[in-house]
């Protein structure tokens, strides 16, 4: 049986600690902070429980015969990768990009993981069999994993190590049954929406920093567990018709603390291993898995805003305009240049073993370009748009009332549709680019790969750099100095 959204509601239902404007939350799936979420998260669910849908969202879980999710699929070949981002981009597609932490990313990275297993096996053991059967039993339940790789902002002029204590979730005891963390991690995104969450840290850690080196995978409702959820953008929306995207698609963000969290052995995947730390990432494919993801979401995403542009041209009646033209001619460049670079990513993919892996100059390439491209479109909206994204009315109530919504008819006007249309535009548009939502995203887009020097460090260290510079030696040995200059040259002296 297909897991649809009536499971996965149901499966929400633990005694989960979430803390929020001052109060801890007694039903997470009933608050009017995250309901429509949850919502949301059961709709990916529904829709790839739909018979017609089943093909394209599932594979048959080696193991049990059933349907899971594509997510977990483990591509052998060109056909079954780009099967699996068909599959990834129609759930993007219900959330137009932007829930960046849905259920396939997390599971994009602990099957990536598991395709790399012989790492772990080299390391250690007893933690590989953990790994591999964690990566199992998330497959068979379809389970929806969010993490948390990143330690708290401090003092950014000192290492992990030399934080103040109890700032950072590490190891503090441990014994035959498992070991204990204590301390906190971020950024615990879409950890209010799923069922577990795995801790680990992808930033460099250094010898002398065994504690913090650590992987593991726990319920979310694991005593001790505690997320303290920044402000809730669903709570703070008016309408659906205000903020259709915040009202909806607020996956939430949270600082996870853990107060002695006890976690057993067979959930353990990296103890005390400061190499495996960065090994699971980069020496596996999981890195290139996870960020693949992105990749496919970040096109969804800016094609939906694409749409947005071309549409607000339209409304404006500047569609015919010379510059409006080279805008989007330029915006829809743009897209195609995402587009290929995620198609680029499959066709030169390779093989890793058993398993086809995406291209990862052609990867990090596009994390580069993309968070230098998302601010840039923002920009090009806001100017397509000028003084229309604050000149809407204040609420969808303003509709009810016979005198504002005359008033509405005459001064918000369009050659290419009614008042009210012009207003559904221009409020979606702000909710995207414009609203507390929208900044969120601007600063998500810009940084969830990591920072400038972070990707572009992934993508010199992973180009293809000996090709470029043979053609250069090449091209230089075909010419010299003159024989006659050439002879002028005296012997290098050698002391």
């Amino acid at each position: 049986m297909v897991k649809d959204g009536k499971k996965h509601i149901a499966s929400l239902k633990d005694k989960r600690q979430i803390f929020i404007d001052g109060e801890l939350v007694k039903n997470h799936i009933t608050h009017p902070a995250f309901k429509e979420s949850v919502a949301s998260i059961a709709s990916l669910y529904d829709f790839q429980a739909q018979p017609e849908n089943q093909e394209l969202m599932t594979f048959k879980s080696p193991t049990t015969g059933a349907n899971v999710n594509r997510a977990w699929q483990l591509p052998k070949s060109l056909p079954e990768l780009i099967a699996r981002r068909k599959a990834l981009e129609a759930w993007s597609e219900l959330s137009c990009g932007f829930l960046g932490r849905s259920p396939d990313h997390v599971a994009s990275a602990i099957s990536g993981m598991y395709m790399g297993i012989d790492v772990f096996r080299k390391a250690d053991e007893r933690s590989a069999n953990a790994l591999a059967d964690y990566y199992q039993y998330a497959r068979d339940n379809d389970l929806y994993l969010s993490y948390v790789i990143i330690n708290p902002q401090a003092d950014k002029s000192k290492t992990a190590g030399n934080q103040a204590k109890s700032l950072i979730a590490s190891i503090v005891d441990e014994d035959a049954q498992g070991i204990t963390i204590h301390g906190a991690k971020m950024l615990g995104t879409g950890c209010t929406l799923a069922n577990e969450v795995f801790i680990s840290c992808i930033q460099p850690l250094r010898p002398g920093e065994e504690s913090l080196a650590f992987s593991a995978a726990i319920p979310l409702a694991t005593k001790g567990v505690k997320m303290l959820s920044r402000k809730s953008y669903e709570l703070s929306s008016v309408s659906t018709f205000d903020n259709p995207l915040s009202s909806r698609f607020d996956e939430n963000d949270a600082v996870l603390y853990f107060d002695q969290v006890k976690i057993p052995w067979e959930r353990v995947f990296v103890h005390k291993d400061v190499q495996m730390m960065s090994a699971q990432w980069h020496a596996t494919p999981a890195h290139v898995y996870q960020n693949y993801q992105c990749q496919i979401r970040f096109m969804v995403k800016m094609r939906f805003l694409l749409g947005i542009a071309r549409r607000i041209a339209e409304t404006n009646g500047i569609i015919d305009f010379p510059p409006v033209v080279e805008t989007l001619g330029q915006m829809a460049a743009e897209v195609s240049m995402v587009e290929g670079l995620v198609e680029a990513m499959e066709v030169s993919g390779s093989q890793k073993g058993e398993y086809f892996v995406p291209s990862t100059s052609r990867l990090y390439a596009s994390n580069v370009l993309t968070q230098q491209l998302y601010p840039k479109f923002v920009h090009s909206i806001r100017e397509l748009s000028g003084g229309g994204l604050i000149m809407t009315p204040s609420s969808v109530n303003d509709f009810s009332n016979e005198e504002i919504a005359n008033m509405i008819s005459q001064t918000q006007k369009s050659p290419a549709t009614d008042s009210t249309g012009r207003v559904k535009l221009f409020k979606l548009a702000w909710d995207a680019i414009g609203s507390e939502f929208g900044s969120r995203h601007l600063q998500y887009e810009m940084f969830y790969s990591g920072a400038n020097m972070v990707t572009r460090g992934h993508s010199y260290r992973n180009y293809n750099w000996q090709r470029s510079l043979d053609m250069v030696d090449q091209f230089m040995a075909g010419y010299d100095l003159p024989q006659k200059q050439k002879n002028k040259i005296p012997e290098p002296v050698i002391d």
